[in-house]
């Protein structure tokens, strides 16, 4: 008999269960744990079977929804980017010339994640942008600019221009720890028409100051209880030996994730160098600048030049944490990580501005690479970066799933007014921003690059990452293009953030670690998608549509 609308009869039987008794409701969960042999979808182990399903990336898979018992904001993000060093946010910036410099690595820092500057320019150049990270915040700075009596206000003008402050203790030598006289702000010297003229006829004498042996927590009090910009904190003698700026205080307010060195309180900060030989002399320059995290830069990390470099880094700079790469397999893995690696970065050809496997017919698509290689680096404790292949979230989502720690992102950075890439009017009228892969003709043939370093334009950072130093015909591995305006990287940023949050949350996971654990004891399951799935995943049937990411 048909159903009609309207109540059903008690007595009769539905037909969806036809010649079968109805169970409980009740016993629902019961009855999955005990009769259903089957777990919906697959395990990581049978999804990532190349020999079954082939090489897969991003696009090829779902995550299936676990239960949510949790808000989105309570899943934590903190993940180990090296051994040694821990983010608030699994997020980083890729080494390239039109994604990261001094502006990117600083925003990315105080967001949770890190910022790698790119080496495609001379060692001055790269240890200045080292520099400006690394003084934009502190908790005591134990190296201020400090002015001398007869520095005039031309010269603290010109000094606020190179270090992005103008807040500068005047001492009676100019030296850290003599005896401190005044200090100069830029209201000091912002409109005072004589730059002739000596600071001392224009510094503050009226100063708060605390002593030697206060702690960060005290002098932090004091200053928010005082009208100043900054706090020097001086000795017995007066003599000044650090100081604390208000600035610092605000930042901590604003950005409460900031990757931080817990001692120093500065940011921390990431650069790129090569393997050749000069880049032993690039090193030395960036470590006096302060670096904390080396990323050696190399499009197939497993070569001898990096295997040397390895061992020469951990010898002679043993407080830095090295980060090699790139590899896509165990083999080229495990020669890192026996050399002494602090983390990998995975990924080879993968970018949206790489062409090396069209090019070279070299590498392997990104999921079974992230998979393969960061489940063999865990077992020696290796943190891995999944580099390369990021268009959106869920993209995000996949590769940290997959194992990885950490994301590095370049084209979908490049666009955000952080990135030093000029922006300009495309032909449809849109505003873009230019973005070139570092394998391309123009990052190998740029002159500046080369700047300071032997050879010139031989020694650039796109020849050498491509092992293209004595090529006498250059063959590309890059593309150069452009990128869609994105804004600021302070209100992008979070959006990935959330967005990554609220995956967690769809997945039932609270944390990056409850995720990777997830996923190893098969709790966490995948779907293969087929080309008709991936289109019905994306925006379909509409006459028109505006894609608003977030407001």
């Amino acid at each position: 008999m048909p159903l009609t609308n309207g109540d059903i009869p008690a007595t009769t039987k539905t037909q969806l269960a036809a010649g079968q008794d109805l169970l409980d409701p009740t016993t629902a969960v019961h009855f999955l744990e005990n009769e259903y042999k089957h777990q919906d979808g697959l395990d990581v182990h049978t999804l990532l079977d190349s020999r079954t399903h082939g090489g897969l990336t991003y696009n090829d898979f779902l995550v299936l929804p676990g239960y949510i018992g949790f808000p989105a904001s309570d899943v934590a993000l903190d993940t180990p980017v090296t051994k040694r060093i821990s983010l608030k946010t699994p997020l980083l910036s890729s080494p390239m010339d039109t994604v990261t410099e001094h502006s990117m690595a600083i925003h990315m820092a105080l967001l949770g994640g890190l910022g790698v500057i790119h080496h495609n320019c001379s060692a001055e150049d790269q240890a200045e942008m080292v520099r400006k990270v690394k003084r934009f915040e502190n908790g005591f700075i134990l190296d201020p600019v400090v002015l001398s009596p007869t520095t005039t206000v031309g010269e603290a003008k010109q000094l606020k221009e190179k270090w992005g402050f103008g807040g500068f203790p005047v001492t009676e030598n100019g030296t850290l720890r003599s005896k401190l006289i005044g200090m100069i702000t830029t209201r000091d010297i912002q409109f005072h028409p004589d730059p002739s003229d000596p600071v001392t006829s224009v510094m503050s004498t009226d100063l708060v100051t605390a002593p030697s042996g206060t702690t960060l927590t005290e002098a932090n009090a004091v200053l928010s209880k005082s009208k100043k910009g900054k706090l020097p904190i001086v000795d017995s003698n007066h003599n000044i030996v650090s100081l604390l700026s208000r600035s610092d205080l605000m930042k901590n307010l604003h950005y409460p994730l900031a990757s931080k060195l817990p001692h120093s309180k500065q940011l921390i900060c990431a650069a790129a160098i090569g393997t050749r030989p000069e880049d032993k002399q690039r090193l030395q320059i960036l470590a006096d600048a302060g670096l904390d995290i080396i990323v050696l830069d190399s499009s197939q990390g497993n070569s001898i030049f990096q295997i040397e470099m390895i061992k020469f880094i951990k010898e002679k700079y043993p407080g830095l944490d090295v980060i090699g790469g790139n590899v896509v397999t165990v083999a080229q893995a495990a020669n890192l990580i026996a050399a002494g690696v602090d983390g990998l970065r995975i990924g080879m050809g993968s970018g949206s501005a790489c062409i090396t496997q069209e090019v070279m017919a070299v590498g392997r698509p990104q999921a079974a690479s992230v998979f393969n290689v960061s489940s063999f680096a865990a077992r020696f404790g290796v943190p891995c970066i999944a580099d390369g292949g990021i268009q959106n979230v869920g993209h995000i989502v996949k590769g940290l799933a997959l194992g990885a720690s950490t994301v590095m992102m370049g084209g979908l950075l490049a666009g955000t007014s952080e990135s030093p890439g000029n922006y300009f009017v495309s032909h449809e009228g849109k505003l873009v921003k230019t973005y070139r892969g570092m394998g391309s003709i123009d990052a190998m043939e740029d002159k500046k690059a080369g700047s300071g370093a032997k050879g010139t334009i031989k020694s650039d950072a796109g020849k050498a990452r491509y092992f293209s130093e004595g090529d006498r015909l250059l063959v590309a591995q890059g593309v150069s293009g452009s990128v869609l305006d994105r804004g600021s990287v302070t209100k992008f940023v979070p959006y990935l953030l959330a967005g990554l949050q609220h995956s967690l949350q769809d997945m039932g996971m609270k944390s990056l670690k409850a995720l990777r654990e997830g996923v190893k004891n098969g709790h966490v399951r995948f779907e293969l998608r087929t080309v008709s799935a991936q289109a019905e995943g994306n925006v379909h049937g509409l006459h028109s549509f505006d894609k608003k990411l977030y407001s």
